[in-house]
């Protein structure tokens, strides 16, 4: 399917007219081409900084830290239910008749 001056006017974006003739008009697709390419390189590039898991773990460790410096308190609430879960199951484990 080859693409006619009507199609290729509504699919290259703005500011393409099929009708304007001269330098611009040469250079229009093309500048065109280029956005593309420059957004579908930041798309990329946000995707990659997305699945980079040791950045991505460095990032949830410093919003951690930057938490239980602003309020320990419910970490060490977490951390003690926590402890005593485990103890508990541990417990469990070893006094059960299983």
């Amino acid at each position: 399917m080859t693409d006619s001056p009507t199609t290729a006017s509504t699919t290259a974006g703005a500011g393409y007219s099929p009708a304007t003739t001269g330098p611009s008009a040469a250079s229009t697709p093309s500048a065109s081409v280029e956005e593309t390419r420059r957004k579908l390189e930041q798309t990329l590039d946000a995707i990659e900084e997305k699945l980079d898991v040791k950045k991505q773990a460095g990032q949830v460790a410093e919003r951690v830290q930057r938490s239980y410096n602003d309020n320990p308190v419910p970490w060490i609430i977490g951390a003690t239910a926590v402890a005593i879960g485990v103890i508990g199951l541990v417990a469990w484990a070893i006094l059960s008749d299983d």
